[in-house]
């Protein structure tokens, strides 16, 4: 069975590609390949124009690419900074951090909070456990880890799933200020709504191939129903053309 085949699309710094699709069109296939989940049988990455091949989850983070998966992957007792610092924990100077491993709590929260700040993440304290917080907080938290390790690509996977209105509104909100700040945001949804709202771009996978590729402003909603339930729409050009780096 192939899962995806032909799914080629482009991803700029200061953008944010939307990636939708109906079920089974090969967005989370898309996902784990890009993060280092799986290892595509054929086709080629780029990263800055060369090719790359990730191994694991952790060659993909190398890289620059931070995923934010929609169960969010937090861990609920542990505070907001050591979830953001989970698996980059800072040790302490000296031999102290060298011999007793001892965590460099204090400077942790400290640039924890002054990076929540710079994205405009309310919280009333680095010290409180995740799991005390909201659904939005949550999801702000875990797209701010994204955001401080991201070098070069951020992929949210349904950022906005199971919220509210308000909240929905602020984490849509965090996502346009990732790109505004130079990242380059993949942003798999199914809310329509969500993608018009914030994507530069949308991208369409149908059956595992990427069907179109097309500036937000140059479609409406009943194309992109089209796009995905069919494969084609008399409204929408082919696929943009190759963009020069």
């Amino acid at each position: 069975m192939v899962a995806l085949d032909g799914a080629d699309f482009e991803l700029y710094h200061d953008e944010i590609v939307a990636v939708i699709g109906d079920n089974g069109a090969g967005k989370s296939t898309l996902i784990k390949s890009l993060s280092g989940a799986l290892q595509p049988d054929r086709g080629e990455i780029r990263l800055d124009g060369e090719p790359v091949r990730f191994r694991s989850p952790g060659d993909a983070r190398s890289a620059g690419i931070e995923t934010v998966y929609q169960d969010l992957a937090l861990a609920p007792s542990l505070d907001i900074a050591s979830n953001i610092f989970l698996g980059r924990e800072a040790r302490r100077r000296g031999p102290l951090g060298r011999a007793l491993r001892m965590l460099a709590k204090r400077m942790m929260r400290r640039e924890a909070a002054l990076h929540l700040q710079e994205l405009k993440i309310g919280v009333q304290s680095m010290s409180q456990p995740v799991e005390n917080l909201s659904g939005g907080q949550r999801q702000g938290v875990a797209v701010a880890r994204a955001a401080k390790w991201a070098q070069r690509v951020a992929i949210m996977d349904e950022p906005t799933a199971a919220l509210g209105v308000t909240q929905t509104a602020n984490v849509l909100e965090l996502v346009r200020r990732l790109a505004d700040q130079g990242h380059a945001v993949m942003m798999v949804s199914h809310n329509l709504n969500d993608v018009f709202q914030v994507a530069d771009q949308v991208a369409v996978l149908y059956l595992g191939r990427m069907v179109a590729v097309r500036p937000t402003a140059e479609v409406d909603r009943q194309i992109v129903v089209d796009l995905m339930t069919s494969g084609a729409s008399t409204r929408v050009a082919d696929p943009r053309p190759s963009k020069e780096s």
